[in-house]
């Protein structure tokens, strides 16, 4: 299953409307920009995962909702097979599969996380994002590079790195091949 950016954005703004919030109160829940949020919501910028799982606890409801439009239903256990994920691919490539997209009222959203080996960005300034909550990374093969606040951690299969995801953050692959992890968010 995959999501279409501007089918999100159109669900961001129907639900904001209908919640009656303007687009000000949106962006200060979302720790963007009220320029950054209009573009995103118009569907002009691909947001990021942060940006999303911002959106949809601002607006109070479910990630999942937000970015496929249906609610999940299992509230006793979910179990999700082997490449059968919610398949969320983004621009920065990285690649993700929600783990518990069909569990309602989630605490956490479990990720199965790829992310490229690129030429390009091993000499380049690592991208930062920040977001409510914390995250918990467990790396499973290949090498993440991470910058948490100022702080440069290379991390490899076995390592688990938990941090608090308002601080600045951003990771890229290094060592020559994709990384995988798997992704825990939680507000």
């Amino acid at each position: 299953m995959n999501y279409n950016i501007k089918e999100v954005s159109d669900r961001m703004r129907a639900t904001r409307e209908a919640l009656d919030l303007s687009v000000e109160v949106m962006a200060e829940r979302t720790h963007v920009s009220v320029e950054d949020y209009v573009a995103i919501e118009n569907g002009e910028r691909d947001p990021s995962l942060s940006f999303v799982n911002n959106c949809a606890e601002a607006l109070g409801i479910e990630l999942v909702a937000l970015l496929t439009g249906q609610s999940p239903k299992l509230s006793s256990y979910s179990v999700i097979r082997k490449g059968e994920g919610l398949r969320i691919e983004r621009r920065e490539r990285f690649e993700y599969f929600h783990l518990a997209y069909t569990f309602k009222d989630k605490r956490l959203e479990p990720m199965l996380v790829t992310a490229p080996y690129l030429e390009e960005q091993q000499n380049a300034p690592i991208k930062l994002s920040s977001h409510e909550g914390q995250e918990f990374d467990y790396i499973i093969s290949g090498q993440l590079k991470c910058i948490i606040n100022g702080h440069v951690e290379v991390l490899g299969p076995g390592d688990a790195l938990y941090l608090d995801s308002r601080k600045p953050h951003g990771m890229i692959a290094v060592g020559g091949e994709e990384c995988k992890f798997i992704a825990i968010l939680v507000s």
